[in-house]
């Protein structure tokens, strides 16, 4: 039993793939169950803000090079060091990580809500030690790529690439408890979702 769970919070993880649909798994639980949503890229985004922690960390790591002139952080730069720099993106991963965690860990245990679901897209074993619970959202390649052309315009060689990047399904469902699959309707997510909760609570 996790600290989480313990202190009478029961904390959901949701991982799952780019274009899978965690934000249709995400809508449910608040919706439906009063679920408080916690989404670490959201989180992260938010401490890249001029003044923030991960803002601060990684200027002082990278330089002022990855500053616009306003003084907020210039993404397409950062980008650009880290994707031809594994050794920088590991050094900025290992400066953000552990605060984007931080930051969404104190906003769970000062949630009202007695339920907590945060959703990352990168599964892991300090992701999974936190969670009570963790569930993958499975879409097929073919639906993944169809939603993101449709939502994001998207193009099939911008989708495979971001694919390739992730990692292997295999290693989404190592972590999981459970697996959602969210090739259907809403209604058959729907569906599963009550199934899992009715069988946890």
């Amino acid at each position: 039993m996790t600290d989480q769970c313990k202190a009478g919070k029961f904390m959901l993880g949701i991982t799952g793939g780019v274009g899978s649909g965690k934000s249709r798994i995400l809508a449910i639980l608040k919706e439906d169950y009063g679920f408080h949503v916690i989404q670490a890229d959201q989180v992260a985004k938010d401490l890249m803000q001029p003044g923030m922690e991960s803002y601060l960390a990684v200027v002082g790591y990278l330089g002022p090079s990855v500053l616009l002139e306003d003084k907020s952080l210039d993404r397409a730069a950062m980008a650009e060091i880290i994707f031809h720099d594994p050794e920088k993106r590991r050094g900025v991963d290992e400066r953000t990580h552990p605060l984007v965690w931080k930051a969404a860990m104190e906003e769970a245990m000062a949630a009202k809500e007695d339920r907590v679901v945060i959703e990352a897209a990168i599964p892991s074993k300090e992701f999974r030690d936190k969670c009570s619970e963790m569930w993958y959202v499975y879409t097929s390649r073919e639906n993944r790529i169809k939603r993101l052309g449709e939502n994001r315009g998207y193009t099939v060689e911008k989708t495979l690439a971001i694919m390739e990047n992730q990692v292997s399904e295999e290693t989404f469902r190592a972590f999981s408890d459970a697996v959602i699959d969210n090739n259907g309707t809403l209604e058959e997510t729907r569906a599963q979702i009550q199934a899992l909760l009715e069988h946890i609570f």
